[in-house]
Protein backbone atom coordinates (compact mmCIF):
# COMPACT_ATOMS: atom_id res chain seq x y z
CA UNK A 1 0.00 0.00 0.00
CA UNK A 2 1.24 3.50 -1.23
CA UNK A 3 -0.26 6.41 1.13
CA UNK A 4 -0.04 9.94 -0.12
CA UNK A 5 -0.73 12.68 2.62
CA UNK A 6 -1.60 16.31 1.29
CA UNK A 7 -3.44 14.72 -1.72
CA UNK A 8 -5.97 17.90 -1.78
CA UNK A 9 -2.95 19.83 -2.44
CA UNK A 10 -1.50 20.68 -6.16
CA UNK A 11 1.66 18.64 -5.75
CA UNK A 12 0.73 15.67 -3.82
CA UNK A 13 -2.47 15.57 -5.92
CA UNK A 14 -0.78 15.63 -8.96
CA UNK A 15 1.73 13.18 -7.93
CA UNK A 16 -1.21 10.82 -6.85
CA UNK A 17 -2.72 10.94 -10.42
CA UNK A 18 0.64 9.83 -11.87
CA UNK A 19 0.75 6.97 -9.60
CA UNK A 20 -2.70 5.91 -10.45
CA UNK A 21 -1.56 5.95 -14.26
CA UNK A 22 0.84 3.05 -12.81
CA UNK A 23 -0.76 0.93 -10.13
CA UNK A 24 -4.11 -0.34 -9.02
CA UNK A 25 -6.20 1.99 -7.39
CA UNK A 26 -6.53 -0.83 -4.57
CA UNK A 27 -2.58 -0.09 -4.16
CA UNK A 28 -3.43 3.41 -3.21
CA UNK A 29 -5.03 5.64 -0.64
CA UNK A 30 -5.00 9.01 0.20
CA UNK A 31 -4.83 11.05 3.56
CA UNK A 32 -6.00 14.64 3.98
CA UNK A 33 -7.28 16.63 6.25
CA UNK A 34 -10.65 17.05 4.83
CA UNK A 35 -11.85 13.54 3.23
CA UNK A 36 -14.69 15.29 1.76
CA UNK A 37 -12.47 16.94 -0.66
CA UNK A 38 -10.98 13.99 -2.12
CA UNK A 39 -13.87 12.85 -3.65
CA UNK A 40 -12.59 12.37 -6.89
CA UNK A 41 -10.03 9.99 -5.71
CA UNK A 42 -12.72 7.65 -3.66
CA UNK A 43 -14.64 8.18 -7.17
CA UNK A 44 -11.52 6.52 -8.48
CA UNK A 45 -11.51 3.63 -6.14
CA UNK A 46 -8.93 4.81 -4.01
CA UNK A 47 -9.32 4.85 -0.27
CA UNK A 48 -9.77 8.18 1.44
CA UNK A 49 -8.17 8.44 5.21
CA UNK A 50 -8.27 11.88 7.31
CA UNK A 51 -4.56 12.92 8.64
CA UNK A 52 -3.96 15.84 10.29
CA UNK A 53 -0.44 16.56 11.35
CA UNK A 54 -2.17 18.95 14.26
CA UNK A 55 -3.97 16.25 15.09
CA UNK A 56 -1.71 13.50 16.07
CA UNK A 57 -3.92 10.81 17.20
CA UNK A 58 -5.38 10.92 13.38
CA UNK A 59 -2.38 9.29 11.88
CA UNK A 60 -1.95 6.05 13.15
CA UNK A 61 -5.33 4.65 11.32
CA UNK A 62 -4.34 6.92 8.31
CA UNK A 63 -0.56 5.58 8.26
CA UNK A 64 -1.77 1.62 8.65
CA UNK A 65 -0.70 -1.12 6.28
CA UNK A 66 1.63 1.59 4.00
CA UNK A 67 4.56 0.19 2.78
CA UNK A 68 5.60 3.49 1.17
CA UNK A 69 4.14 6.79 2.73
CA UNK A 70 4.84 10.12 1.22
CA UNK A 71 4.92 13.09 3.87
CA UNK A 72 4.19 16.52 2.22
CA UNK A 73 5.45 19.47 3.77
CA UNK A 74 3.52 21.63 5.41
CA UNK A 75 2.18 24.79 3.51
CA UNK A 76 1.72 27.01 6.55
CA UNK A 77 4.72 29.35 6.77
CA UNK A 78 3.47 30.55 10.06
CA UNK A 79 3.22 27.57 11.59
CA UNK A 80 5.72 25.19 13.51
CA UNK A 81 6.51 23.01 10.71
CA UNK A 82 9.28 20.70 12.15
CA UNK A 83 7.00 19.61 15.03
CA UNK A 84 4.45 18.72 12.98
CA UNK A 85 6.29 16.96 10.68
CA UNK A 86 8.27 15.39 13.69
CA UNK A 87 4.62 14.01 14.63
CA UNK A 88 3.98 12.73 11.37
CA UNK A 89 7.14 10.37 11.11
CA UNK A 90 6.41 9.61 14.88
CA UNK A 91 3.34 7.81 13.89
CA UNK A 92 4.48 6.62 10.83
CA UNK A 93 7.50 4.80 12.68
CA UNK A 94 4.79 3.61 15.31
CA UNK A 95 2.60 1.96 12.12
CA UNK A 96 5.55 0.11 11.23
CA UNK A 97 5.63 1.66 7.88
CA UNK A 98 8.15 0.62 5.44
CA UNK A 99 9.78 3.30 3.66
CA UNK A 100 8.85 7.67 4.55
CA UNK A 101 9.53 9.58 1.51
CA UNK A 102 9.12 13.40 2.33
CA UNK A 103 8.59 16.63 -0.32
CA UNK A 104 11.85 18.20 0.67
CA UNK A 105 13.47 21.33 -0.91
CA UNK A 106 16.79 21.69 -3.40
CA UNK A 107 18.09 24.34 -0.38
CA UNK A 108 17.42 22.40 2.78
CA UNK A 109 20.12 23.60 4.85
CA UNK A 110 20.42 24.93 8.43
CA UNK A 111 22.12 28.02 7.47
CA UNK A 112 19.93 28.78 4.51
CA UNK A 113 18.39 32.33 4.63
CA UNK A 114 15.12 31.16 3.52
CA UNK A 115 13.14 29.40 6.38
CA UNK A 116 11.23 26.86 4.62
CA UNK A 117 14.44 25.55 4.08
CA UNK A 118 15.70 25.15 7.58
CA UNK A 119 12.93 23.52 8.17
CA UNK A 120 13.28 20.88 5.62
CA UNK A 121 16.82 20.44 6.85
CA UNK A 122 15.35 19.88 10.53
CA UNK A 123 12.96 17.41 9.09
CA UNK A 124 15.21 15.56 7.03
CA UNK A 125 17.64 15.58 10.37
CA UNK A 126 14.62 13.68 12.04
CA UNK A 127 14.06 10.87 9.41
CA UNK A 128 17.95 10.44 9.58
CA UNK A 129 17.43 9.75 13.18
CA UNK A 130 13.74 8.19 12.91
CA UNK A 131 14.93 4.51 12.39
CA UNK A 132 13.04 3.95 9.31
CA UNK A 133 13.99 3.83 5.56
CA UNK A 134 14.06 7.17 4.10
CA UNK A 135 14.09 8.87 1.36
CA UNK A 136 14.14 13.06 0.63
CA UNK A 137 12.70 14.59 -2.73
CA UNK A 138 14.95 17.79 -2.82
CA UNK A 139 12.45 19.25 -5.19
CA UNK A 140 14.21 22.32 -7.03
CA UNK A 141 12.49 25.67 -6.47
CA UNK A 142 9.06 25.76 -8.00
CA UNK A 143 8.89 27.58 -10.86
CA UNK A 144 5.51 29.19 -11.05
CA UNK A 145 6.45 31.06 -8.14
CA UNK A 146 8.47 33.30 -10.88
CA UNK A 147 5.05 34.49 -11.61
CA UNK A 148 5.13 36.75 -8.35
CA UNK A 149 8.80 36.72 -7.99
CA UNK A 150 9.35 38.43 -10.74
CA UNK A 151 7.19 40.93 -9.61
CA UNK A 152 4.91 42.90 -12.56
CA UNK A 153 7.26 43.02 -15.37
CA UNK A 154 4.54 42.79 -17.62
CA UNK A 155 3.25 46.04 -16.53
CA UNK A 156 6.45 47.79 -15.49
CA UNK A 157 9.11 46.29 -18.57
CA UNK A 158 11.40 45.47 -15.59
CA UNK A 159 12.21 42.86 -13.31
CA UNK A 160 12.48 44.52 -9.89
CA UNK A 161 14.24 42.17 -7.17
CA UNK A 162 16.42 43.01 -3.50
CA UNK A 163 19.22 40.32 -5.38
CA UNK A 164 20.20 38.13 -7.60
CA UNK A 165 21.36 34.70 -8.30
CA UNK A 166 21.16 31.32 -9.89
CA UNK A 167 18.09 29.28 -9.05
CA UNK A 168 17.24 25.48 -11.05
CA UNK A 169 13.66 26.78 -11.27
CA UNK A 170 12.22 23.26 -11.62
CA UNK A 171 8.25 22.79 -13.05
CA UNK A 172 6.21 21.47 -9.97
CA UNK A 173 4.16 19.18 -12.01
CA UNK A 174 7.64 17.41 -13.05
CA UNK A 175 8.69 17.09 -9.89
CA UNK A 176 5.17 15.55 -9.31
CA UNK A 177 5.54 13.01 -12.02
CA UNK A 178 9.25 12.64 -10.59
CA UNK A 179 7.60 11.41 -7.08
CA UNK A 180 5.36 9.08 -8.76
CA UNK A 181 7.71 7.15 -10.59
CA UNK A 182 9.58 6.89 -7.56
CA UNK A 183 7.06 5.86 -5.52
CA UNK A 184 6.50 2.96 -8.29
CA UNK A 185 9.85 2.34 -8.63
CA UNK A 186 11.48 -1.18 -7.46
CA UNK A 187 15.24 0.99 -7.07
CA UNK A 188 15.35 1.92 -3.12
CA UNK A 189 16.13 5.66 -3.38
CA UNK A 190 17.87 6.18 0.03
CA UNK A 191 18.52 9.79 1.38
CA UNK A 192 18.02 12.71 -0.02
CA UNK A 193 17.60 13.15 -4.01
CA UNK A 194 17.60 16.50 -5.72
CA UNK A 195 14.78 16.75 -8.48
CA UNK A 196 16.04 19.84 -10.54
CA UNK A 197 15.30 21.18 -13.80
CA UNK A 198 18.40 21.37 -16.24
CA UNK A 199 19.62 24.97 -16.16
CA UNK A 200 19.89 27.12 -13.32
CA UNK A 201 19.43 31.39 -14.59
CA UNK A 202 19.52 34.18 -12.54
CA UNK A 203 17.12 36.97 -12.37
CA UNK A 204 18.64 38.80 -14.74
CA UNK A 205 18.75 36.06 -17.54
CA UNK A 206 15.10 35.52 -17.21
CA UNK A 207 14.54 39.18 -17.72
CA UNK A 208 16.34 38.27 -21.04
CA UNK A 209 13.92 35.11 -21.47
CA UNK A 210 11.14 37.48 -20.99
CA UNK A 211 12.16 39.58 -23.54
CA UNK A 212 12.46 37.00 -25.91
CA UNK A 213 8.90 35.56 -25.19
CA UNK A 214 7.72 39.25 -25.40
CA UNK A 215 9.62 40.82 -28.54
CA UNK A 216 10.29 43.57 -26.24
CA UNK A 217 13.10 45.00 -24.04
CA UNK A 218 12.84 43.82 -20.22
CA UNK A 219 15.03 45.60 -18.03
CA UNK A 220 16.84 44.42 -14.71
CA UNK A 221 17.40 46.25 -11.72
CA UNK A 222 17.94 45.28 -7.87
CA UNK A 223 16.67 48.15 -4.78
CA UNK A 224 17.96 47.90 -1.55
CA UNK A 225 16.10 44.98 0.47
CA UNK A 226 13.93 47.81 2.57
CA UNK A 227 13.07 49.62 -0.03
CA UNK A 228 11.66 46.27 -1.36
CA UNK A 229 9.98 45.02 1.27
CA UNK A 230 8.19 48.51 1.57
CA UNK A 231 7.14 48.18 -2.29
CA UNK A 232 5.49 44.83 -1.52
CA UNK A 233 3.55 45.98 1.67
CA UNK A 234 2.68 49.05 -0.60
CA UNK A 235 0.98 46.99 -2.97
CA UNK A 236 -0.90 44.89 -0.18
CA UNK A 237 1.19 42.25 0.79
CA UNK A 238 1.59 41.31 4.41
CA UNK A 239 4.98 42.42 5.56
CA UNK A 240 5.63 39.05 7.46
CA UNK A 241 5.09 37.02 3.55
CA UNK A 242 7.53 39.62 2.01
CA UNK A 243 10.03 38.85 4.87
CA UNK A 244 9.58 35.38 4.26
CA UNK A 245 10.39 35.83 0.21
CA UNK A 246 13.01 38.20 1.17
CA UNK A 247 14.84 35.28 2.43
CA UNK A 248 14.45 33.47 -1.03
CA UNK A 249 16.06 36.32 -2.54
CA UNK A 250 19.08 35.80 0.28
CA UNK A 251 19.54 32.05 -0.31
CA UNK A 252 19.63 32.55 -4.37
CA UNK A 253 21.96 35.54 -3.62
CA UNK A 254 24.02 33.30 -1.33
CA UNK A 255 24.08 29.46 -4.08
CA UNK A 256 22.07 27.67 -1.95
CA UNK A 257 19.51 27.13 -5.23
CA UNK A 258 22.20 27.30 -8.04
CA UNK A 259 22.82 23.45 -8.55
CA UNK A 260 21.17 21.21 -10.88
CA UNK A 261 21.15 16.81 -11.13
CA UNK A 262 20.15 14.95 -14.52
CA UNK A 263 18.39 12.81 -12.13
CA UNK A 264 14.62 14.62 -13.20
CA UNK A 265 15.00 14.31 -16.72
CA UNK A 266 16.38 10.63 -16.43
CA UNK A 267 13.49 9.98 -14.25
CA UNK A 268 10.76 11.56 -16.66
CA UNK A 269 12.78 10.04 -19.57
CA UNK A 270 12.81 13.83 -21.13
CA UNK A 271 13.81 17.12 -20.70
CA UNK A 272 12.28 19.29 -17.47
CA UNK A 273 10.22 22.10 -18.70
CA UNK A 274 12.16 25.16 -18.93
CA UNK A 275 11.79 28.59 -17.54
CA UNK A 276 10.42 29.91 -21.22
CA UNK A 277 7.84 26.80 -21.04
CA UNK A 278 6.72 28.06 -17.25
CA UNK A 279 6.66 32.18 -18.59
CA UNK A 280 4.26 30.84 -21.35
CA UNK A 281 2.25 28.30 -18.56
CA UNK A 282 1.00 30.21 -15.48
CA UNK A 283 0.11 26.77 -13.84
CA UNK A 284 3.56 24.56 -14.05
Amino acid sequence: MIVITGATGALNGATADHLLDRVPAERVAVAVRDPAKARRFAERGVEVRRADYAAPDSLPAAFEGADQLLLVSSSDPRADAVSLHGAAIEAAVAAGVGRILYTSHQGAAPDTPFGPGRDHAATEKLLSESGAAWTSLRNGFYAHSLHWLLGPWRETGVVTVPADGPVSWTARRDAAEAAAIVLSSDEAYDGPITLTANAAPAFEDIAGIASELTGREIGFETIGEERWVAAQVAAGQEEFTARLLLGMYRAAHDGFFAGVDPLLGELLGRAPQTVHDVLLTPTA
